[in-house]
């Protein structure tokens, strides 16, 4: 896994790129090392073309207001300059890269594989973890008992949001136990013995009490055997 990683969503005037649909906005959250950072990247774009009626209702996005926005070829290099080298993660990936490989085709920049390291698609990881399942943005934020209450439109940056702490979510079973460490004085803290006896144990609040109950509630709508925490009877810390 990549230590940096990019949330992406895009918006777009329509559903199909082939037939000359254009990108809209783009929205990107950085993720390092599992960590949402402070650097994102959010860009409306003007298609050069009218908005479908259909993907209006969807994101809200008017011809009128993205008239005085940069066409993709001015904002093109620094959207590459942010995503470059990383793995992107992206919900049903194969539209937004369709899109935004048409994007880049006409700016003469080639594809969106050549400037990034990969390319997770969460719709299909969500299939694999939930088989038969409702696996939309929506569906996995109520799985996952993630608060998505003010998306009453879709809009790339909000998705991208929410995206990320969704696939932090579903993949929070999946981290290393071996910790990525910056430095050889950080390795060497890491692998140093511990005095088990001088650990302090820190209780779980009230409230992270109840975040720990409202996830344990979601994985148990997915478990069929129960979720083993509770069998466990183990309260949080």
């Amino acid at each position: 896994m990549a230590s940096r990683q990019i949330v992406l969503d895009t918006e777009t005037t329509g559903l199909n790129a082939g037939l000359g649909d254009r990108v809209i906005e783009i929205g990107c959250i950085e993720l390092l090392s599992r960590r949402v950072s402070n650097r994102h990247f959010h860009q409306y774009v003007n298609p050069e073309r009218a908005i479908d009626e259909g993907a209006l209702k969807v994101h809200g996005l008017t011809d009128e207001f993205l008239a005085d926005k940069p066409k993709f070829m001015e904002v093109a290099a620094a959207f590459l300059d942010y995503v470059r080298g990383a793995e992107l993660v992206i919900h049903n990936a194969s539209f937004d890269v369709e899109f935004l490989d048409a994007e880049l085709g006409r700016a003469e920049l080639g594809r969106l594989a050549d400037h990034v390291a990969g390319v997770v698609d969460t719709l299909a990881l969500a299939r694999e973890l939930h088989p038969g399942k409702r696996n939309s943005l929506d569906a996995l934020c109520e799985r996952y008992a993630v608060d998505n209450a003010h998306r009453t439109l879709h809009g790339a940056l909000l998705d991208a949001r929410l995206l990320a702490e969704v696939y932090l979510a579903m993949t929070r079973g999946q981290d290393s136990l071996v910790m990525e460490l910056d430095s050889p004085a950080q390795e060497a803290a890491a692998t140093a013995r511990i005095d088990a006896s001088k650990l302090v144990v820190l209780r779980a609040s009230e409230a992270e009490a109840r975040a720990h109950e409202a996830y344990l509630d979601g994985m148990g709508k997915e478990a069929t055997g129960g979720v083993v925490w509770r069998k466990m009877g183990t309260d949080p810390i």
